[in-house]
This record gives structure tokens, C-alpha cells and sequence, in this order.
């Protein structure tokens, strides 16, 4: 793929993804429990809805990234029930990247293993905050493969940052302490649940 349409790409599903994030407008919760919530309302730009996934995480943003970044051998395969392989098929920037992930059947087999090929772009703001973002790609160095049904995914990300106000870092030890807090809010964007997690 080419790298400056993959950056293009990228850099127009971070932006769309960030509106939504700073959007507050029409969410409706619908459900909540265990600290995490889960918000929708209808898309404007497709027949469907939006969904937002927002909870709090004991942690330094940095060490949560480490289990959620989308990178093959990451944490997120060993935890993730809903990720049974997630490979880079092209690594166009150390942010910029084309991936595959696949998932397992569910709902007793009766949806099939599926795979999605994505350009996945990761971001960094100057709150600390880490933003990775998905959407949708074609890529000649891979086409579909037997036995997974070729997914399509809607734009898609997931922000981790920092909770104003929680336990900041001490003056000379450069790593936050223990017992900050970040939030995660993960993003799915969906026309009848075609749309997927990135946690």
C-alpha cells in the first residue's frame, strides 16, 4: 500500500474518531456495570450506530497501552477471547501500520471465524493521552483467506489517557506512580454490529 494514502487514511480516522471522542451530545447508555460503561446513538453518515465503551484503568496510561497497542506477539492476543491471531502486514512508520486480525467463530459457530484488514494508525497528544485508530483497507498482500469470512470495519480507535488529578508522578522519578489512573474509551463504529472493538 502506498504510505502517504495509508498516512491519509490514518490522519482522517484519528480526526473522525477524536470528534466523537470530544462530542458528548446523544449518547445514551446502554449498560453499565463493574466501572465500565457502554453508550450509543444513531450514525449521521451510515444506517446505524455508534457505540462507546468508557471505563477507568488502575494504571499509568503506559503500562495499559502495553496491553491493548496493536502489535503482533502483543498482550492483547493472550488476553483478547475475541482476537485468535493479529499479524502487521505491512509496517509502514513505527505508527503507521496495515494489519489482520482475526477472530474466532462465536455464538455457538453459528458466526463464522472473520478476519479484518485494517490501516492502524497510533497517536500521541501532548495530555499524555495514546490514540490508536482503524479503519477498513484493501491490501494485494492480502486477500481473502478460507475459512474466515473478510469483515469490514468502520472507522474505529480506541484513547487511553490520563485521569486529571490522580496521583501525578514525583518530581525525579519519571515514571508515574503506581497508583494513577487512565481512562479507556474504546470506540466501535456500527452498522448492524458490523463495526468491531479495538480495546
Amino acid at each position: 500500500m502506498d504510505g502517504a494514502l495509508a498516512a491519509q487514511m490514518g490522519e482522517a480516522v484519528a480526526e473522525k474518531v477524536l470528534r466523537y471522542r470530544r462530542d458528548r451530545s446523544g449518547w445514551k447508555i446502554c449498560q453499565e456495570g463493574n466501572g465500565v460503561s457502554v453508550s450509543w446513538r444513531p450514525s449521521v453518515e451510515f444506517p446505524g450506530n455508534l457505540y462507546r465503551g468508557e471505563g477507568i484503568v488502575n494504571g499509568p496510561p503506559e503500562k495499559v497501552w502495553d496491553c491493548i497497542k496493536p502489535l503482533a506477539g502483543s498482550l492483547r492476543e493472550q488476553w483478547d477471547e475475541n482476537v485468535s491471531h493479529f499479524e502487521v502486514i505491512q509496517s509502514i512508520t513505527d505508527t503507521l501500520c496495515v494489519t489482520r486480525t482475526a477472530t474466532p467463530s462465536a455464538a455457538m459457530k453459528l458466526i463464522s471465524p472473520r478476519d479484518f484488514v485494517d490501516v492502524a494508525l497510533v497517536k500521541k497528544y501532548e495530555d499524555g493521552t495514546i490514540s490508536s485508530n482503524a479503519t477498513n483497507v484493501e491490501h494485494p498482500s492480502c486477500p481473502p483467506k478460507p475459512g474466515y469470512v473478510r469483515g469490514f470495519n468502520h472507522p474505529c480507535g480506541c484513547f487511553c489517557e490520563p485521569v486529571p488529578g490522580s496521583a501525578p508522578p514525583a518530581k525525579l522519578n519519571p515514571r508515574p506512580a503506581p497508583s494513577s489512573l487512565c481512562r479507556m474509551v474504546t470506540w466501535m463504529l456500527s452498522s448492524c454490529c458490523r463495526g468491531r472493538y479495538i480495546r
